[in-house]
């Protein structure tokens, strides 16, 4: 398994995304956060087909730390059933990892 992952997540507005992202960053669980900005978004919903704007955001963080992530998220998102999945980072910049690894790490075991 990789030790990083990166997790794509979507939120009903840019503020939701913009509070979503600044608590997860703040809180070291994730080192970066990346608001893509509007989507639109075509899902099946309590039985029907929906379409939504939406935006996108993508964070990255250490494998380690993915269900923290997740259940921050859930209770930040405005929605029932937030999209929140991961996929590993199977390589990347050395230095950029140690940057994930050193910006999610709890300040008080440094």
């Amino acid at each position: 398994m990789s030790d990083y992952v990166s997790v794509y997540m979507t939120a009903s507005s840019d503020e939701e995304a913009d509070r979503i992202a600044s608590a997860l960053v703040e809180e070291r669980l994730a080192a970066c956060v990346n608001i893509l900005g509007d989507i639109r978004s075509v899902y099946r919903w309590d039985g029907a087909v929906r379409r939504d704007a939406e935006v996108a955001l993508i964070a990255k963080t250490r494998a380690a730390l993915f269900d923290a992530l997740a259940a921050r998220v859930r209770t930040l998102h405005s929605y029932d059933v937030p999209c929140i999945v991961s996929w590993p980072i199977e390589a990347g910049n050395p230095a950029y990892l140690s940057w994930i690894h050193d910006e999610t790490a709890s300040k008080t075991a440094k």
